[in-house]
C-alpha cells in the first residue's frame, strides 16, 4: 500500500513539475497529443506546400504542389440519377461569340410546364427581378435608380430570344449581365428560363400544341382554297 502511494505521489510530482516548468502564467503546460483536440484545417484543392502535420523542411519539399483533394479528371460525369445525369454532361458551346451564336439551336431537357414555370419565378424573382423588373420591362431597381440603362424588355427587343441564347448568357455571361454559373445549377438556369419564356409572351404561359394537332394544322392549311 505505500509502494503504490509513494508512485503515485511521483507520478503527481513529474506532472506538476512538467507543467510549471514555464514563465507564461497563462500557458496551459505541457500538451499530451494536441492533434486530438487541435487538428490543423485543411481546405480542399488549396496546395499549402507543406505537410500540415510535420513542418520540417524535407516534409515541406516532399508535399510541395500536393492539393488536399485531388479535382476531378476533365469530362468525369458524376454518379447518379439518368436526370442528373443530363445536367452534368460537358457544355457543348465556347465562351466566345460563335459560340453564342451557335447556341441558338440548344434546347431545354425539361419540360415546358406551368410547374417548371413557376419553379423559374422563384428564382427570377431571386436573382434577375433587380434588374430585368418584375414583369421583364428592363425596369428593375438597379435600373431605375440609373446604375445600369438600357436594359431590354422581354416582351420588346428580346422578344424572340432563343432558350439557348438564354442559357449561354446565364452560363457565361453576356454585355454588363455576369455568369450565373456560380449561383444557378443548370437546370435553375433551364427553370428560371422557362419563366423567361412566359415573360416573353407577355406573361401569359402557353403549353406547346401537341404534334398530332400541329400537324391537323398543317394539313388544314395545305387543303385550304386559295
Amino acid at each position: 500500500m505505500n509502494k503504490r502511494r509513494t508512485y503515485l505521489l511521483i507520478v503527481a510530482g513529474v506532472a506538476l513539475g512538467a507543467s510549471s516548468c514555464t514563465t507564461d502564467k497563462n500557458s496551459p503546460g505541457t500538451e499530451y497529443m494536441p492533434d486530438m483536440y487541435r487538428s490543423p484545417a485543411i481546405e480542399a484543392y488549396v496546395d499549402y506546400g507543406m505537410d500540415p502535420y510535420n513542418f520540417s523542411d524535407s516534409m515541406a519539399v516532399s508535399q510541395r504542389n500536393t492539393p488536399s483533394a485531388r479535382k476531378p479528371v476533365a469530362g468525369t460525369i458524376p454518379y447518379g440519377s439518368q436526370e442528373n445525369l443530363v445536367f452534368a454532361l460537358p457544355y457543348a458551346y465556347d465562351n466566345t461569340t460563335d459560340g453564342y451564336e451557335a447556341s441558338a439551336v440548344n434546347r431545354s431537357p425539361i419540360a415546358h410546364s406551368q410547374e417548371n414555370a413557376d419553379k423559374g419565378k422563384v428564382i427570377y424573382e431571386r436573382m434577375c427581378k433587380h434588374c430585368h423588373g418584375a414583369k421583364g420591362e428592363g425596369d428593375g431597381t438597379i435600373s431605375t435608380n440609373g446604375f445600369i440603362l438600357g436594359i431590354p424588355s422581354y416582351s420588346g427587343k428580346l422578344a424572340d430570344l432563343p432558350e439557348g441564347k438564354m442559357y449561354h448568357t446565364l452560363t457565361f455571361g453576356k454585355g454588363l449581365m455576369g455568369s450565373h454559373a456560380s449561383q444557378l445549377t443548370p437546370k435553375e438556369r433551364w427553370e428560371v428560363i422557362e419563366y423567361v419564356k412566359v415573360l416573353q409572351n407577355g406573361g401569359k404561359f402557353v403549353a406547346d400544341a401537341p404534334a398530332a394537332a400541329v400537324a391537323e394544322n398543317l394539313a388544314d392549311a395545305e387543303n385550304a382554297p386559295e
